[in-house]
């Protein structure tokens, strides 16, 4: 069969990447005056390094084929799979540096910001205390999207969500403190667990049953916001429309009901329940901050609790605020995290590789917190540029090679409207607009099927029946896999040779090539049915259905 021209000339190979190491030590990492742009590729060299010396074996497996790196860093950074036009260029680039130039083009694409607003999205509001809570669902990513984007450093971005005031709707750094309807404790308990990776609520009414923390430091944790309230914002608009305000009350109210959780009248200060007799003051507590001890007194103001609390976290004093993003996103890249989860970490838990991790860590810290810099160099090693297995149990080696990971559910969404040549910013049907859970749009029906929280093991997130017959009879997917639509109709018109057309599907859903099995079999499958219309259609369904198509790989 004549080679179409639009094929790869070569076949897939599997790459070598020479890593240079930067000479750089711990010292130097440590003993740096300012934030320094340590350069990632030397940088990921010094991780893979010191991986294999910790775990004691070859850190990584052999590198991945072009095409399967092309859609993971696709998939990991815009979270959609890359076009047929953008894998045949890219596994035909000969330059050596081109995984590194990649990574930097998608990094600059508006939808990283996109993609992981969603991500972080989902982590803010997944464990809301309240289904109001969601009207701050959209402006929640249209801030962190911005944010991304601009490049924000990460200590801005959560200081602004342990400060903020204002409409749920329009201020979306309110999120965090609206997901929990400012309570205090819930609040606390989330940008603790979110912000740090440390569950310390499971010391609200007893101490931590397996790491230190007590019950006193966690309502000192709770005495920095018993003046922040949520109010409906009653001004303009139906009742459809109206949202809530975040605000803070330093004035004291003297009618207010005892129940703490009354947050239209916020207290002037925190109280830690009497156990023994509920209805007992119980004790006042001054804010505190656990993993530090930096206190301050009863009287402060609420913008200047909310101000030191943002500080104390995000401060190098504090070593956890960095390694729980470092370990989250790492999760995120290779497949599983120096700690698992990656919101259950402290000083009582297990660490795989704590020296490399430490070397990261470090090293983020000096780049001015600078996400995109951990994303180039995490995407650097070995690690993520190698084969991927599949997870391994516990006694396995770990982080050997990159390890599967289902999609997210808007990842899906993307990756299925992509593939079938859907524009949601052109078709209203498939925008990202509004609740995105409670509408009944395609997406918000896609979220609310496929969805899960995120900062939950990937080992721990199974396949559910309803999620199952929504890929194969969903009339969203159906609708999409109709070679009616212009956009397949054309395809079967210019792509007459059956091999071609079996060789593009792949490269449309699966952003590679089918390999010779593969293509025997859906040729003679094609050439079986007689009705090449049909037939194409199942060979999508198919495709779709596969467990490839809904992984990364």
């Amino acid at each position: 069969m004549k080679t179409p021209t639009n094929r790869l000339t070569a076949p897939f190979f599997v790459s070598t990447l020479t890593t240079v190491l930067a000479g750089l030590s711990l010292v130097t990492l440590t003993s740096a005056a300012s934030p320094y742009e340590l350069d990632p590729a030397h940088m990921a060299g010094l991780l893979d390094d010191q991986l294999a010396e910790e775990l004691g074996h070859d850190a990584s497996a052999p590198l991945a084929n072009d095409a399967t790196f092309l859609r993971r860093a696709s998939l990991d950074i815009v979270g959609r799979v890359p076009t047929p036009e953008e894998t045949t260029r890219f596994c035909l680039d000969p330059d050596s540096d081109k995984r590194r130039h990649i990574v930097d083009q998608l990094l600059d694409d508006s939808a990283y910001g996109m993609n992981w607003s969603r991500y972080w999205r989902d982590v803010i509001l997944y464990r809301r205390s309240d289904e109001k809570a969601l009207v701050s669902y959209r402006s929640v990513a249209d801030y962190l999207q911005a944010a991304f984007n601009e490049n924000l450093p990460w200590n801005e971005i959560a200081t602004a969500f342990i400060t903020a005031k204002g409409d749920a709707k329009e201020n979306g750094a309110t999120g965090l403190i609206m997901s929990q309807m400012a309570r205090p404790e819930e609040t606390v308990g989330e940008i603790s667990r979110i912000l740090t990776g440390i569950q310390i609520q499971c010391a609200q009414c007893h101490d931590h049953p397996t790491d230190e923390w007590t019950r006193e430091q966690f309502h000192e944790l709770a005495a920095f916001f018993p003046r922040v309230g949520v109010r409906r914002n009653r001004t303009g608009g139906d009742k459809q429309n109206r949202s809530f305000i975040i605000f803070a009350n330093d004035t004291s109210h003297a009618r207010r009901r005892k129940n703490n959780n009354n947050r239209r009248q916020p207290s002037l200060e925190h109280t830690m329940p009497n156990l023994d007799d509920p209805t007992a003051p119980g004790t006042p507590m001054e804010p505190v901050f656990f993993l530090t001890g930096r206190r301050l007194k009863a009287a402060t103001m609420d913008a200047e609790r909310r101000e030191k609390l943002a500080t104390w976290i995000t401060n190098e004093e504090n070593p956890w605020f960095a390694i729980a993003i470092v370990n989250r996103i790492w999760s995120e890249l290779v497949g599983r995290g120096f700690y698992e989860p990656v919101d259950d970490l402290g000083p009582d838990r297990d660490c795989v590789a704590p020296k490399t991790l430490e070397t990261l860590k470090n090293a983020f810290v000096y780049s001015g917190y600078n996400l995109k810099w951990l994303f180039r160099t995490v995407m650097a090693t070995n690690v993520y540029q190698s084969e991927s297995n599949t997870r391994q149990p516990t006694s396995e080696p770990t982080f050997a090679a990159s390890t599967p990971q289902r999609l997210r559910g808007d990842q899906l969404f993307e990756a299925i409207t992509a593939a079938l040549v859907v524009h949601p910013q052109s078709d209203r049907r498939f925008a990202d607009r509004g609740n995105g859970r409670a509408i009944k749009s395609p997406r918000g029906i896609f979220n609310a099927t496929f969805g899960f929280d995120p900062s939950d093991p990937r080992s721990e997130i199974t396949d559910s029946i309803p999620q199952a017959l929504a890929l194969m009879n969903s009339p969203i997917i159906n609708g999409l896999i109709n070679v009616r639509r212009p956009e397949l109709r054309q395809l079967l018109v210019q792509t007459q040779d059956d091999g071609d057309l079996v060789y593009e599907l792949y490269l449309r859903m699966l952003a590679r090539e089918p390999t010779r099995a593969e293509e025997k079999q859906a040729t003679r499958y094609l050439h079986e049915v007689g009705n090449r219309a049909e037939a194409t259609e199942d060979l999508i369904w198919a495709l779709v259905n596969s467990t490839e198509f809904r992984h990364k790989r």
